[in-house]
């Protein structure tokens, strides 16, 4: 099954949350058309194509090994996996995608929101499950482009999760953490929701931690009401939960948080909380308490750019390790969640035709006509951003979104059952600070499943492993 959805001209505003969280800029012109497919649900080359039918070769011939100018994004959970059950059609897929010496024969990376372990621990436990060799330069952990904040690395972090949350912390650079469990071990009277783990008698604070610099949220914890007040006491006492609350004191300790999935898909027949849910409720209850918002200095993970332009730098690594001359310029976004992996694939995608249209003279004339002036248009000086100036500028010009039917997304619900309607219709599940964007939300392609995705993209691409 393959299906597209209507283009929409809708469009409403999307915001950052902070300088470093999404850079997203104004949405200064309509969306590109997407690829038309043939009635046979096929794609077909668009006009801009005639004349180039070996594209997915890279203009090779037949008695060339074939050399990609496409990369491959994989989303874990509800693509390939049901919590710790493999889904049936990944297996055979990845089969497919690498030669007989166990090479991929095109770049992958799989980008996750899972964040309560290693980059090297979710490699082992990929190629497990898939029967190939994956190293960790082929995993994007929610956590991972934690390694460009560098200059919290030097700051003492306290950090929420499960996991070895002191371990992955320290692997993505920080030299100083404090974990949930050593604050309330030095400040046993701040648990107090659960009766049983109240202190039996009286105790004072056992003080032998540094202040508390910033707050690095990895993901849903365990106790979510120890976590929940812990965080609140140290935002709101400036690192030192000792004293009294000062729920007036501007601004608060930085923010940094990974994972905003509201919902994931496990073995159960319905989405599970995820870290989204976590945040809405630490949101909500700073709010209540001070009249204020809380302010991220960084979001990461799907859908937020930052992510993305890690993945699109370890695709770049694996095909200059490959020694593949041709830049690869198309990165296809394997998904199962709207709100997040198309979101985040559609996001990025704007991202690349910006950049592009910043290098066309041309581009940025119909842009500024378009909006009554030159001055609109991001330059090259104010789009330089973090991860640009940490990863070098991506040689990728495009991201497709694809969405599979085996995770969160479900065909019957998701979409109104009138075919003239489109996916705006329902309800956004997205972070308070991505505001929704009914064209951010449509997926270039829908499929069955990974199988169906990885056929399509080699149709599409031309692409014949060889």
């Amino acid at each position: 099954m393959q299906q597209k959805r209507p283009s929409s001209t809708s469009s409403c505003d999307v915001t950052g949350a902070g300088p470093v969280t999404l850079q997203l800029r104004n949405n200064l012109r309509k969306n590109k058309p997407r690829e038309q497919l043939s009635h046979r649900g096929r794609p077909v080359i668009s006009k801009g194509d005639e004349g180039t039918p070996t594209c997915g070769l890279s203009g090779t011939h037949s008695f060339t090994k074939p050399q990609p100018r496409f990369g491959l994004l994989f989303d874990i959970d509800g693509v390939l996996v049901r919590g710790r059950m493999p889904i049936p059609a990944a297996k055979k897929t990845f089969e497919k995608l690498v030669n007989s010496q166990g090479q991929f024969v095109v770049p992958v990376v799989f980008v996750t929101n899972a964040g309560n372990c290693l980059r090297q621990t979710k490699a082992d436990q990929l190629s497990h499950i898939l029967g190939v060799p994956i190293n960790q330069e082929q995993v994007v952990m929610s956590h991972s482009p934690l390694r460009m904040l560098k200059k919290f690395h030097d700051k003492c972090v306290l950090v929420s999760g499960q996991g070895p949350v002191l371990d992955i912390a320290k692997n993505v650079g920080f030299k100083n953490v404090i974990s949930i469990d050593m604050l309330r071990e030095s400040y046993p009277l701040l648990d107090m929701v659960d009766h049983n783990r109240r202190p039996k008698l009286p105790t004072n604070s056992v003080i032998n931690l540094p202040k508390v610099e910033a707050v690095v949220l990895f993901g849903e914890p365990i106790r979510w009401e120890t976590n929940l007040q812990l965080i609140i006491d140290v935002l709101l006492t400036h690192g030192n939960p000792s004293g009294i609350h000062q729920s007036q004191v501007t601004p608060h300790l930085p923010l940094l948080a990974c994972n905003m999935d509201l919902m994931w898909m496990a073995e159960a027949n319905s989405p599970r909380f995820g870290h989204g849910t976590f945040l809405v409720c630490l949101e909500n209850i700073f709010k209540k308490i001070t009249g204020r918002e809380l302010k991220y200095e960084a979001l990461m993970g799907k859908p937020s750019e930052l992510t993305y332009h890690f993945a699109e730098f370890l695709i770049r690594s694996q095909a200059l390790e490959r020694e593949w001359k041709l830049p690869i310029t198309t990165l296809y976004a394997i998904g199962d969640n709207l709100m997040t992996d198309i979101y985040g694939a559609n996001l990025y995608n704007r991202y690349l035709e910006e950049r592009v249209a910043r290098k066309n003279p041309k581009a940025v004339a119909k842009m500024a006509a378009v909006t009554g002036s030159a001055a609109t248009v991001p330059g090259e000086e104010e789009s330089d951003s973090l991860w640009e100036s940490e990863l070098a500028l991506p040689s990728a010009t495009s991201c497709k979104s694809v969405l599979v039917c085996t995770g969160v997304y479900n065909h019957s619900a998701d979409v109104p059952s009138d075919p003239h309607r489109c996916i705006k219709e329902t309800v956004f599940h997205g972070h308070r600070d991505f505001r929704f964007e009914p064209a951010l939300v449509e997926p270039d392609y829908i499929v069955q499943d990974v199988a169906e995705a990885v056929d399509l993209i080699f149709e599409h691409e031309k692409f014949v492993p060889q």
